[in-house]
């Protein structure tokens, strides 16, 4: 789903401290053997009268908060002066003998005992607070492992070393047993006692086996009741009953930095425990699939590996807030969940055996403002959505709803992000009508559409038939890198498309201007500027009155999708 560098930290403030006194202990080293070299009869009667000199002067130095190394220093800053040299270094030696009599201060303790101990009771609180966490939700964790088919064959690498030759009748190898099957294993946790399970949908996608290990040692043959791919969410089940069951909490009620905790199987080490905080909220295209982000995840610095997979969020009070489902990158601190009470919407349809049924409109957008390259071309526009394309037979391209629409209200609504109109139409109907305030080109206009059922797969379209140019009506357009030929009936038949009026993309240069925006071969070009293209000379005139360096707004038709492009010519 980081280290501290060498050299920098407490440790290595200490050794720079370290480093900085080794001057000083040299200078001793210096002046001791100097005084060595003092005959016996000189040190001997000067050093007792300056001991006692150094006794008396100690608490003073002590007051003044001058220590042995300062004296030191001193010493030898003023061994410098020939007359007073061997006086003063008597003097050191003394003083230095003096202090080392004296034991070191114990530093008295700035906490009082009473506040320590306090503090302590605190500490042993929070202590008991996270073991009982694990204590309430482990019982009802459960550890899922999977058997897969493999449909790759498998060879060890000593194959090579022990078989020489090509495998044939004589010599068998390479796996006479077939594939071995690929074990996985993940989390989950159960939601009631008589043995619904909530898990992800990647735990047990493709599976043809599925155990379930309990946490007092039990274990269980399991089945899948139902999958939601677009959330990842799923349910399954063992014959059991009066099972331990997690207590489900409120998602919606979870605060950013609150505690979080983490029970799962990372790396087949079973019910490992961690914990964090939650990080932020609402965290969304993470995962998407068909192009479609449902989950507003929960984020958490909890430690989330491979194997926590459909395991337990919890809180301090041992509630489930989320179902662990990713990762970005591995030790990273970056751990997401699906909301609880998202997975409990979807669990509890699961289990009554309900299809998830899901509107939809049919529809690419993206954000306004996400794209800077283009912002320009909205100037009138302050918030909304920017449709980008829109799906071939889906409920949009029965509307008036273009490409380069901007949807700022869904039935009376405020829209600012892709996701917030994303949820908006979730909240509807499947046939629901809805009403969008769309602005176009400085104009805001209404646009009714009738929801549609969102189908489990959503076709990509692509084009990738070859085509024949005619030479004849084809067009250069060298400085945004694309040919194009004029729309012939015969044309349109042999590639099946839908528009009979346009100019079509024969070829897109590579790392050209037309190729960054996507453009693709058999796109057809249908608007340029908003003006309607007819043939090659019609389009070859609307971009001559183009501004490139503003940005060429192109209409595409692809195999039935609408989209749109912006070609823009650099200065």
């Amino acid at each position: 789903m980081e280290m501290r560098a060498g050299g920098s930290g407490p440790s290595a403030v200490a050794q720079n401290n370290i480093k900085s006194t080794t001057p000083i202990r040299k200078t001793n080293r210096l002046l001791n053997t100097r005084i060595c070299r003092v005959g016996r009869d000189i040190i001997g009667p000067v050093s007792g009268t300056v001991t006692g000199a150094g006794l008396n002067c100690e608490p003073t130095f002590e007051q003044a908060g001058i220590g042995r190394i300062q004296l030191n220093v001193a010493c030898s800053v003023l061994s410098k002066f020939q007359p007073m040299r061997l006086s003063i270094f008597t003097l050191c030696v003394a003083l230095s003998t003096s202090f080392a009599a004296q034991p070191e201060a114990v530093p008295m303790p700035t906490v009082p005992a009473a506040v320590a101990e306090a503090g302590k009771d605190v500490v042993h609180q929070l202590n008991n607070a996270f073991a009982k966490v694990f204590e309430t939700v482990a019982p009802s964790v459960v550890i899922i492992e999977v058997s897969k088919k493999n449909d790759i064959t498998e060879s060890s690498p000593l194959d090579d070393l022990f078989f020489q030759g090509a495998p044939d009748e004589n010599n068998q190898r390479r796996n006479p047993a077939g594939p071995r099957p690929i074990q996985s294993e993940g989390s989950g946790f159960i939601v009631r006692p008589d043995g619904y399970i909530f898990t992800n949908f990647h735990v047990v996608e493709g599976a043809d086996k599925i155990d379930v290990k309990l946490r007092d040692g039990r274990n269980f043959p399991a089945r899948v009741v139902g999958t939601d791919e677009k959330t990842d969410i799923a349910v399954i089940k063992v014959d059991a009953k009066d099972l331990p069951v997690v207590q489900l909490g409120d998602s919606d009620a979870v605060r950013v930095g609150q505690f979080a905790f983490a029970i799962g199987a990372p790396f087949k080490l079973d019910y490992t425990f961690t914990y964090g905080v939650i990080s932020g909220k609402g965290r969304s295209k993470l995962l998407q699939t068909g192009a479609y982000s449902i989950s507003d995840y929960l984020q958490t610095d909890a430690s989330i590996n491979p194997g926590n997979s459909g395991g337990p969020l919890c809180d301090i009070d041992g509630k489930v807030i989320g179902m662990n489902t990713l990762i970005n990158g591995m030790n990273r601190g970056l751990g997401f969940a699906i909301p609880v009470n998202m997975a409990k919407e979807i669990g509890t349809e699961l289990i009554a055996g309900h299809k998830i049924m899901r509107p939809w409109l049919g529809i690419r957008i993206e954000t306004l403002g996400d794209d800077p390259t283009i912002r320009d071309l909205f100037k009138g526009a302050d918030k909304g959505v920017v449709v980008r394309t829109i799906e071939a037979d889906a409920p949009a391209s029965k509307s008036d709803l273009r490409p380069f629409d901007v949807i700022t209200h869904v039935d009376g609504t405020p829209i600012d992000s892709d996701s917030q109109l994303q949820h908006e139409i979730l909240k509807k109907k499947i046939g629901q009508s809805v009403q969008l305030s769309v602005w176009r080109k400085g104009q805001t206009i209404k646009v009714p559409i009738k929801t549609g059922e969102l189908p489990n797969e959503i076709a990509q379209a692509s084009n990738t038939l070859p085509i024949q140019p005619a030479p004849p009506t084809q067009e250069s357009v060298g400085k945004f890198g694309l040919q194009v030929q004029e729309l012939t009936k015969d044309v349109a038949e042999r590639l099946h498309l839908p528009v009979q009026q346009g100019v079509v993309v024969t070829d897109v240069e590579d790392n050209s201007i037309a190729a960054a925006q996507d453009i693709q071969r058999e796109d057809v070009i249908t608007e340029v500027d908003g003006k309607s293209v007819t043939n090659v000379k019609s389009f070859r005139e609307a971009l001559n009155k183009a501004d490139p360096k503003r940005g060429v707004l192109l209409y595409l038709d692809r195999k039935g999708s609408k989209t749109f492009a912006v070609l823009k010519a650099g200065d």
